[in-house]
């Protein structure tokens, strides 16, 4: 590490969607490859999740003239209340634990839930915790675009 404070990642949204319709846009490859990766292309057929505990779950974002594959094992599943995920992207060494991602989802009532993002590990730097930090806020507008289009 590089020295910095920095240790992960948290943000807080509001959905305008119901509960049991945000776990499943996190459960679902037809949803997860719609707005994971942001605006990026998720094709479904490099898609896959075995949600339950000790699953695995592996996409791979297409950009032009690179993939970005990202892969983990789902550690709880808690449904409609939340996940823990690990997440590793092509630069985990193949022994590493890569990151906890954490999220929960709390219905508020009126058709919407608050999605609690968490990312653990220390295996960033600050610099790559901040960049990580701004995909999520990409992949979570995508993910608020796709509850609205496909409620």
């Amino acid at each position: 590490m590089n020295g910095g404070t920095r240790q992960g990642i948290d943000l807080t949204r509001v959905l305008h969607a119901p509960q049991r319709r945000v776990f499943a846009a996190w459960t679902s490859p037809e949803d997860f490859a719609a707005w994971y990766g942001g605006e990026a292309e998720v094709p479904l057929d490099r898609v896959a999740m075995d949600v339950r505990p000790g699953g695995a779950w592996s996409l791979v974002i297409v950009l032009p003239g690179v993939e970005m594959p990202f892969h983990g094992v789902y550690r709880e599943v808690s449904e409609p209340d939340g996940l823990v995920l690990t997440l590793k992207d092509g630069s985990t060494p193949p022994d590493g634990e890569g990151e906890t991602v954490t999220v929960t989802f709390t219905d508020l009532g009126d058709g919407t839930t608050e999605l609690a993002f968490q990312q653990r590990g220390g295996n960033l730097t600050p610099a790559q915790y901040a960049a990580a930090e701004d995909g999520w806020e990409a992949f979570f507008d995508a993910l608020a675009a796709r509850l609205a289009t496909h409620p």
